[in-house]
């Protein structure tokens, strides 16, 4: 009969063993995100990965591993982001950044919801009973803290120098602009903390200076009926704008805004033509 030595390491050696299979796992799954393999696992490979998992983190009278394959998915979240998506970011710039972040934040859920599936006990028993963040939770955290950390300035600047250009009349791309916005609000998965902190709160500033700055420009070129008439165009785009890519919640605030300044602006203008005539 085992002694309890005997059985303690033959669990430790059990774990050991499923560390190797995880690690074929994700480099299943990394091939398969290049492009090489459409389907990554067949029935029988599925299988023996999700097995290896439960076994290891399953109730066991020697000892459980859920705390170590817990801190071993955050472990692969991170690997995977400092390998193979950063690297292929640094370097970008402008759209080109930000179409290879949509490809790359696709690829990342991809590989996440697989190996959540391989985690699920962790999500279903381990989690719920230590109150901790989810799976998802802790990868989404992981790229938000590595990449966005990097490289967040550069795509919300490159981000709201596109929807000037529209404001101002020139062809975008849209679909990648909305894209990059559902990003922010898919990584806060429940909150929209990332979307307000991290973009919003730089566009409406961002707005405030763009209408500031073409309401002088109409103020001083243009008569009081056609400083109107801009003001009503802008109004009416800044509408299509926002239910074009635009978080509905944004609306409202960034209407305020350009109604804020449009009205500052308009008060000085009748001012203006006032003091004029006044002086004639």
């Amino acid at each position: 009969m085992a002694t309890k030595d005997e059985k303690r390491r033959s669990r430790e050696r059990e774990y050991e063993e499923v560390l190797v299979v995880i690690k074929e796992m994700v480099n299943t799954l990394n091939t398969s995100l290049e492009g090489i393999e459409t389907q990554p696992f067949n029935s029988e490979d599925y299988m023996r990965f999700y097995t290896a998992v439960y076994n290891i983190t399953s109730p066991h009278p020697i000892r459980e591993y859920s705390q170590e394959l817990y801190d071993k998915y955050r472990e692969i979240c991170e690997e995977h982001l400092n390998s193979k998506v950063l690297p292929s970011l640094r370097g970008k710039r402008d759209q080109d950044l930000l179409q290879e972040l949509v490809r790359k934040w696709a690829n990342y859920k991809t590989m996440t919801r697989w190996l959540s599936r391989f985690f699920h006990y962790l999500e279903r028993y381990f989690i719920p009973i230590r109150q901790l963040p989810s799976l998802q939770e802790n990868s989404f955290i992981a790229f938000y803290n590595l990449v966005y950390g990097e490289i967040n300035g550069q795509v919300r600047n490159t981000v709201i120098s596109m929807i000037n250009q529209e404001r101002n009349g020139e062809l975008i791309d849209q679909e990648l602009v909305k894209s990059i916005v559902t990003i922010y609000v898919e990584m806060g998965i429940e909150s929209m903390k990332y979307y307000e902190q991290d973009f919003e709160e730089s566009l409406l500033k961002e707005s405030a200076v763009f209408y500031s700055e073409n309401a002088s420009k109409w103020m001083q070129n243009e008569p009081y009926e056609d400083y109107m008439f801009m003001v009503e165009k802008c109004l009416k785009r800044e509408k299509e704008i926002v239910s074009s890519y635009l978080q509905a919640t944004t609306q409202k605030k960034i209407l305020q805004v350009w109604s804020v300044t449009s009205n500052v602006w308009k008060c000085e203008f009748l001012a203006s033509e006032s003091q004029c005539q006044t002086g004639g």
